[in-house]
Order: C-alpha cells, then sequence, then structure tokens
C-alpha cells in the first residue's frame, strides 16, 4: 500500500488523479474533528473551510488503512 499523494494551497486539498476512497478528518489540537468528509475517487480536489485557520492533524482512511500527517491553514 502506497500513502496518497495530497497538495495544499490556501484551503483546498489536491489529490492525484488516480487514487481510492477516503475518509477525510481534520483534528485539532484536542484531537476533535473539526471537518470530514467523504473524498470519492472521482474527486480531486477538496475545499476545506475558510474558517479552519492554525495546525491540524489530517487523517485519511480508507478501509482498514489510515494515513496521519499536519497541515497549516
Amino acid at each position: 500500500m502506497r500513502p496518497p499523494v495530497v497538495y495544499i494551497e490556501d484551503h483546498t486539498l489536491a489529490f492525484v488523479a488516480d487514487h481510492p476512497e477516503y475518509i477525510l478528518n481534520i483534528k485539532d489540537e484536542d484531537g476533535e474533528v473539526v471537518y470530514s468528509t467523504v473524498v470519492y475517487s472521482t474527486l480531486t480536489q477538496v475545499t476545506l473551510p475558510s474558517i479552519l485557520s492554525g495546525e491540524y492533524v489530517i487523517e485519511l482512511t480508507m478501509g482498514n488503512w489510515k494515513f496521519t500527517g499536519f497541515i497549516n491553514l
């Protein structure tokens, strides 16, 4: 399993064209989910809410696999 390739510019996440479906969770410093959505395999971009500002944990979950990282908005 290869980790997903995701880029961020402003509040837009860009995914490589050929990816599986993910559940996207954005968590704050307390571990609370502040944003969640499904990233369908047909999507190449997801716009995050503009009210999010600061550093967050990003989680992409696909079945039993969870990929975690940090983003700064």
